[in-house]
Protein backbone atom coordinates (compact mmCIF):
# COMPACT_ATOMS: atom_id res chain seq x y z
CA UNK A 1 0.00 0.00 0.00
CA UNK A 2 1.47 3.36 -1.05
CA UNK A 3 2.33 5.91 1.57
CA UNK A 4 1.72 9.04 -0.50
CA UNK A 5 -0.23 10.04 -3.59
CA UNK A 6 2.83 10.44 -5.78
CA UNK A 7 3.92 6.86 -5.39
CA UNK A 8 0.32 5.67 -5.59
CA UNK A 9 0.02 7.05 -9.13
CA UNK A 10 3.46 5.92 -10.42
CA UNK A 11 2.98 4.14 -13.70
CA UNK A 12 -0.57 5.41 -14.12
CA UNK A 13 -1.25 7.16 -17.41
CA UNK A 14 -3.54 9.87 -16.01
CA UNK A 15 -2.61 10.06 -12.31
CA UNK A 16 -6.21 10.12 -11.10
CA UNK A 17 -7.37 12.76 -13.60
CA UNK A 18 -9.98 10.59 -15.28
CA UNK A 19 -9.63 9.85 -18.96
CA UNK A 20 -6.58 10.96 -20.91
CA UNK A 21 -8.73 13.57 -22.69
CA UNK A 22 -9.26 15.47 -19.46
CA UNK A 23 -6.78 18.05 -18.21
CA UNK A 24 -6.02 19.18 -21.75
CA UNK A 25 -6.92 22.85 -21.45
CA UNK A 26 -9.42 25.43 -20.27
CA UNK A 27 -12.12 24.02 -22.54
CA UNK A 28 -12.35 21.03 -20.27
CA UNK A 29 -13.28 23.24 -17.31
CA UNK A 30 -15.56 25.67 -19.16
CA UNK A 31 -13.08 28.48 -19.62
CA UNK A 32 -10.51 30.26 -17.53
CA UNK A 33 -11.26 32.51 -14.59
CA UNK A 34 -14.71 34.11 -14.56
CA UNK A 35 -15.60 32.88 -18.04
CA UNK A 36 -19.26 31.94 -18.23
CA UNK A 37 -20.27 33.73 -15.04
CA UNK A 38 -23.46 34.88 -16.80
CA UNK A 39 -24.06 31.67 -18.74
CA UNK A 40 -23.00 28.18 -17.74
CA UNK A 41 -21.65 29.11 -14.30
CA UNK A 42 -24.50 31.45 -13.45
CA UNK A 43 -25.69 29.70 -10.30
CA UNK A 44 -22.18 29.46 -8.87
CA UNK A 45 -21.55 33.20 -9.14
CA UNK A 46 -25.14 33.98 -8.12
CA UNK A 47 -24.58 32.23 -4.79
CA UNK A 48 -21.56 34.40 -4.06
CA UNK A 49 -23.21 37.60 -5.33
CA UNK A 50 -20.58 38.17 -7.98
CA UNK A 51 -22.86 38.61 -11.00
CA UNK A 52 -22.30 41.87 -12.84
CA UNK A 53 -24.04 42.68 -16.07
CA UNK A 54 -23.90 45.82 -18.14
CA UNK A 55 -21.37 48.52 -18.71
CA UNK A 56 -19.70 50.96 -16.35
CA UNK A 57 -18.32 54.42 -16.85
CA UNK A 58 -19.54 57.42 -18.75
CA UNK A 59 -22.95 57.42 -20.40
CA UNK A 60 -23.88 59.58 -23.36
CA UNK A 61 -26.31 62.11 -21.92
CA UNK A 62 -27.03 63.91 -25.20
CA UNK A 63 -29.45 61.46 -26.77
CA UNK A 64 -32.65 61.40 -24.75
CA UNK A 65 -35.48 59.35 -26.20
CA UNK A 66 -38.88 60.98 -25.96
CA UNK A 67 -41.79 58.78 -25.01
CA UNK A 68 -44.52 59.44 -27.52
CA UNK A 69 -48.17 58.52 -27.97
CA UNK A 70 -50.49 59.21 -30.86
CA UNK A 71 -53.62 61.27 -30.29
CA UNK A 72 -55.73 58.42 -31.70
CA UNK A 73 -54.48 55.98 -29.05
CA UNK A 74 -54.96 58.60 -26.35
CA UNK A 75 -58.53 59.10 -27.54
CA UNK A 76 -59.13 55.32 -27.28
CA UNK A 77 -57.79 55.02 -23.74
CA UNK A 78 -59.23 58.29 -22.40
CA UNK A 79 -62.22 56.59 -20.69
CA UNK A 80 -59.92 54.00 -19.13
CA UNK A 81 -57.67 56.77 -17.77
CA UNK A 82 -60.71 58.45 -16.19
CA UNK A 83 -61.76 55.16 -14.57
CA UNK A 84 -58.25 54.63 -13.18
CA UNK A 85 -58.06 58.17 -11.83
CA UNK A 86 -55.25 59.27 -14.14
CA UNK A 87 -57.52 61.74 -15.96
CA UNK A 88 -60.47 63.90 -14.90
CA UNK A 89 -63.85 64.29 -16.60
CA UNK A 90 -65.09 67.90 -16.32
CA UNK A 91 -68.37 68.40 -18.14
CA UNK A 92 -67.97 67.19 -21.69
CA UNK A 93 -64.16 67.52 -21.67
CA UNK A 94 -61.55 65.10 -20.37
CA UNK A 95 -58.48 66.66 -18.74
CA UNK A 96 -55.34 64.57 -19.24
CA UNK A 97 -51.85 65.28 -17.91
CA UNK A 98 -49.48 63.32 -20.15
CA UNK A 99 -46.67 63.35 -17.58
CA UNK A 100 -48.83 61.32 -15.18
CA UNK A 101 -49.00 58.49 -17.71
CA UNK A 102 -45.31 58.78 -18.67
CA UNK A 103 -45.69 60.48 -22.07
CA UNK A 104 -43.50 63.37 -23.26
CA UNK A 105 -44.92 64.15 -26.71
CA UNK A 106 -48.33 63.77 -28.34
CA UNK A 107 -48.25 62.83 -32.03
CA UNK A 108 -50.96 63.48 -34.60
CA UNK A 109 -51.96 60.11 -36.07
CA UNK A 110 -55.44 58.72 -35.47
CA UNK A 111 -58.93 60.13 -34.98
CA UNK A 112 -60.14 62.37 -32.17
CA UNK A 113 -63.77 61.67 -31.24
CA UNK A 114 -64.11 63.54 -27.94
CA UNK A 115 -63.19 66.87 -26.41
CA UNK A 116 -59.91 66.64 -24.52
CA UNK A 117 -57.76 69.17 -22.69
CA UNK A 118 -54.27 67.69 -22.79
CA UNK A 119 -51.16 69.04 -21.09
CA UNK A 120 -47.83 67.62 -22.28
CA UNK A 121 -44.23 68.74 -22.85
CA UNK A 122 -44.73 68.99 -26.60
CA UNK A 123 -47.22 68.35 -29.39
CA UNK A 124 -46.89 67.80 -33.10
CA UNK A 125 -48.65 70.38 -35.27
CA UNK A 126 -51.16 67.82 -36.54
CA UNK A 127 -52.01 66.76 -32.98
CA UNK A 128 -52.72 70.38 -31.98
CA UNK A 129 -54.98 70.87 -35.00
CA UNK A 130 -56.99 67.70 -34.24
CA UNK A 131 -57.39 68.51 -30.53
CA UNK A 132 -58.52 72.08 -31.20
CA UNK A 133 -60.87 70.98 -34.01
CA UNK A 134 -62.90 69.02 -31.42
CA UNK A 135 -62.97 72.04 -29.08
CA UNK A 136 -60.21 70.88 -26.75
CA UNK A 137 -56.94 72.49 -25.70
CA UNK A 138 -53.32 71.46 -26.18
CA UNK A 139 -51.38 72.94 -23.25
CA UNK A 140 -47.58 72.81 -23.33
CA UNK A 141 -46.02 72.33 -19.90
Amino acid sequence: MPVNKRSKFRGSRTCGGGTHKNRRGAGNRGGRGRAGHRDHRFTHFLLYGEIHNGKHGFVNQTSRKEKTLSIGKLDEIAKILVNEGKAVQEGDAININAEQIGIDKILGSGKVTQKMNISARSFSEQAKVKIEAMGGQALAI
